[in-house]
């Protein structure tokens, strides 16, 4: 059985499927020295993988990554090998077909007779049960998922999925294998979503409750929180450009997978969406129009005038950062003891902890108007706020100047407990901690995924820590007490760690 060690260059690797996938990770084998056997049923399908990785390689020594030596020889190493190709010296079979579980089996099985009886058979799924797969091939412990991500050449994270007949030894050649091709592998359980599609979720499913709730708009809320929260893309405009079709079957297989658990519930928006054939970039509309000449939407942002003086009432938790730039931008900062508001000629603000506008103002006995969660108050260039139905015009007014003054774009929500950025955040954080806590995966490995795999600024849990594991459990506990819902339930990883205050 294998050791330790990586994959030794004299042994070669077989990916089963030539399309897209496939013939990334060929690519990603051959540039690691690896003699490659590239295989597929269809002869064109081969082809056209073969000219995938010779056009990908080409690129690499036009961009000055490899020179024209190295990419011909990695482009020699990859053999295409039809149905009865001999297959020689293999340790590692890598099957990267359609998410059909008999399908895969079957591909598998054929191949286990093919290649060396210690060869690690595993599979590229992103949404399979590794488990139920190995159970019924011949050796299970010969078993485990290899998930990359697309495009494989560019993007360096790959999941190392136990089963759980997995071989450990097997676990950390796949693992050794993985640093050699100079990728970068966390490992998991198989569980539902393994890591990164497991943890995204409340990624997509917090801006579609936004959505449902008519409490702003796609492009609010991708603006929010690309210039508040720090992500890379917001998550309507990457929905649209996964497509709505793959994001909503992920979204269902999950929830399926966990017996409809309620966290993990599809949206009514992203159905419609599919139901009307609104994929997204792929069909030319999705939240956005992407047709020739449609405009694209504008975000509506308030203006406000500067504030003459600032009050800060006691400790503001993760926005106490606010102080120092008010202080810097010059204006008039006068300190008080406290329940954590900030006052701009009288009007009180506050970060949300959770509660809607219209519940923190009653328990205040005077209209307040909350803030949302920054990844960086000092670097964003944007910052949602939200107010009580019925809150005069002047009073939002006087709460976006203190923001204007910062130099941020101001965004208004509806009355959204949560605003965006930290329900989505309180959310991450909770998927993961909840991940932890079932054994899927090590924190180190979680947050790894989800910086690695979909772009995150900061791993969800290093990003709990941040602004303390007390505020996001507070977060969670107000929302759902606020929808009477088990979705905003609080890990009980969490909840044992809510006195962790970083606030840093």
């Amino acid at each position: 059985m294998a050791d330790a060690h990586a994959l030794a260059l004299d042994r070669a690797v077989v990916v089963i499927g030539a399309g897209t996938m496939g013939a990334g990770i060929a690519e990603v084998a051959a540039v690691a020295g690896h003699r490659v056997y590239l295989c597929d049923t269809s002869e064109a399908a081969l082809d056209r993988g073969r000219a995938q990785i010779r056009a990908s390689l080409d690129r690499r020594v036009a961009k000055g990554k490899a020179s024209a030596e190295d990419a011909a020889s990695a482009f020699a190493r990859v053999i295409a090998a039809g149905p009865s190709a001999p297959l020689q010296g293999v340790g590692l079979v890598i099957e990267a077909i359609v998410e059909n579980l008999d399908i895969k089996v079957a591909a598998l099985t054929e191949m286990a007779r093919r290649v060396d009886d210690d060869a690690i058979l595993s599979t590229n799924t992103s949404s399979l049960s590794v488990t139920a797969l190995a159970a019924r091939l011949p050796a299970p412990e010969r078993v485990a998922g290899l998930h990359f991500f697309n495009p494989a050449t560019i993007l360096p994270l790959v999941e190392v999925v136990r089963g759980h007949a997995t071989d450990p030894a097997l676990v950390e050649t796949l693992v050794a294998t993985a640093r050699a091709w100079k990728k970068t592998p966390v490992v998991c359980q198989s569980t539902p979503g393994f890591i990164v599609n497991r943890v995204a979720r409340p990624f997509y499913g917090e801006a579609l409750r936004l959505l449902l709730e008519q409490q702003a708009t796609p492009e609010t809320v991708d603006a929010v929180m690309r210039e508040c929260g720090g992500f890379r893309m917001g998550p309507c405009e990457l929905m649209d450009l996964i497509g709505h079709d793959v994001n909503f079957a992920v979204t269902r297989s999950v929830w399926q997978a966990f017996f409809h658990d309620p966290r993990y519930q599809p949206s009514l928006v992203q159905q419609q969406l599919v139901d009307a054939g609104w994929l997204g970039r792929k069909s030319g509309r999705g939240f956005y129009d992407y047709r020739d000449d449609a405009p694209r939407p504008d975000v509506r942002d308030l203006q406000g005038p500067a504030p003459a003086k600032v009050r800060i009432e006691g400790a503001l938790g993760p926005a106490q950062v606010l102080v120092a730039l008010l202080e810097q931008a010059g204006l008039n900062v006068e300190k008080t003891e406290g329940a954590g508001l900030l006052r701009v000629d009288g009007v009180a603000l506050a970060l949300t902890d959770g509660r809607s506008a219209g519940a923190r103002s009653q328990a205040l006995g005077e209209p307040v108007v909350l803030f949302d969660l920054a990844l960086d108050y000092a670097a964003s260039k944007r910052i949602a706020l939200s107010a009580a139905e019925g809150t005069p015009a002047d009073v939002i007014a006087q709460a976006a100047g203190l923001f204007t003054a910062l130099g941020k774009q101001v965004s208004l929500l509806g009355d959204a407990a949560g605003l965006a950025v930290s329900r989505t955040v309180a959310m991450l954080v909770n998927e993961a901690a909840d991940a932890v806590q079932q054994g899927i995966a090590s924190e180190a490995d979680i947050d790894a995924a989800m910086t690695g795999g979909v772009n995150y600024p900061i791993g969800p849990l290093a990003w709990g820590r941040r602004v303390g594991l007390d505020y996001v459990a507070a977060v969670l506990t107000h929302l759902s007490q606020g929808y009477g819902e088990d979705h905003y339930r609080v890990s009980p990883w969490l909840q044992a760690r809510a006195h962790e205050v970083s606030h840093g």
